[in-house]
């Protein structure tokens, strides 16, 4: 298979990270014998510099004329002072909109050898962490109508989906749940919420057409609960926009390693764009400390929704466990007297796993 990857590396340990997920992708390439050309992209604060802008015309034409997108980070305190539509973060908001992508994968899982990491107890996680959150990216209350009374007294949000927009997102979810465990938890407010009750008979319809996975409903606040009671009851959590902003951020900090989670943004057809979830620490930039094994298990993502080589995305994810269950630890997730190895060396110990 020929893979025609745009990358963003971006700001801060951007380019540090990509660095090593593209070794990664380069030695899938060649043990299984697939073509990958890269393109590289500016976008973020690096763009601002060069360009003025945080995310060109052309850089959004490369990116949708490639098959993915591996981005880094973007962002820092140089361009914090930026008016709002011109601050890094305006890239992610160009790249996810122009590329039409509506869908969040985020997964969160709790390697063994990490335990002692999570805020959780150790009875509460024995069975397991290893979910995934579906958010629903370009609808719901955000991108609702909004507005203040002439007074200034009053401000109003409306949540407003159409059954097409929670349609496709409810398949993109049951597909990831076929590959995973088959259970697929909707996450909503149907006790009060209209749009939430449109969410039920959807996601019940669609489910009609998966008879092999499961299907329960929850409601928000109970989820909130119960991620942090008994997380090993998740497999897929699906969910709308806000609702999924809260759940996976809450998901996520469960792992107690920021650095260890990649996440996946899709568009109805197989093309995504592929990140860490972790911001750009800039005072670590370019010093061979930032931890790449977030970006290189988003590669992993690439491959199994991108290009539907799940072979090859449990070669990288089987690689990062071996490598952690035989003590590779950078700085970020490395306990008091364990050995600690830089971004480079970390890329070396996982190239070293990959069969």
């Amino acid at each position: 298979m020929d893979m025609r990857i745009a990358l963003v590396p971006g700001d801060g340990i951007g380019p540090d990270i990509v660095r090593e997920a593209v070794r990664v992708l380069d030695r899938i390439g060649e043990i299984y014998g697939h073509g990958i050309s890269y393109t590289e992209i500016d976008a973020g604060g690096i763009s601002i510099d060069r360009n003025k802008v945080p995310l060109t015309p052309q850089a959004l034409e490369k990116a949708a004329a490639s098959d993915a997108v591996l981005l880094g980070a973007v962002g820092g305190p140089k361009w914090d002072a930026m008016p709002g539509e011109l601050r890094p973060e305006k890239a992610l908001l160009g790249l996810r909109s122009g590329l039409g992508l509506f869908c969040n994968f985020r997964p969160a899982v709790l390697y063994p050898e990490l335990a002692g990491a999570s805020p959780l107890k150790e009875s509460t996680i024995a069975g397991g962490v290893d979910l995934l959150v579906v958010r629903e990216l370009t609808g719901g209350i955000y991108f609702g109508e909004k507005g203040r009374s002439e007074d200034g007294q009053s401000a109003y949000d409306v949540m407003r989906y159409t059954a097409g927009e929670i349609e496709r997102i409810a398949r993109k979810a049951f597909d990831a749940a076929r590959i995973r465990r088959r259970r697929v938890t909707l996450v909503d407010k149907a006790n009060v919420l209209e749009t939430s009750r449109l969410w039920r008979e959807t996601v019940s319809r669609v489910a009609s057409s998966y008879p092999d996975v499961e299907l329960d409903f929850m409601y928000v606040d109970n989820a909130s609960m119960q991620l942090v009671r008994d997380p090993s009851h998740f497999d897929v959590l699906l969910t709308e926009n806000m609702f999924g902003d809260i759940l996976s951020d809450e998901a996520s900090m469960i792992t107690g390693s920021i650095g260890m989670l990649a996440s996946a943004s899709l568009r109805e057809d197989s093309f995504g764009m592929y990140e860490p979830i972790h911001g750009s620490a800039p005072d670590i930039a370019g010093k061979d400390i930032a931890n790449p094994i977030a970006t290189i298990l988003s590669t992993a993502m690439m491959l199994r929704y991108s290009f539907s080589l799940e072979k090859e995305a449990r070669s990288i994810e089987e690689a990062v466990e071996r490598a952690l269950a035989d003590g590779v630890r950078t700085a970020d997730i490395a306990k008091d007297g364990e050995e600690r190895i830089g971004t480079a060396e970390c890329g070396d110990e996982i190239l070293r796993r990959l069969v």
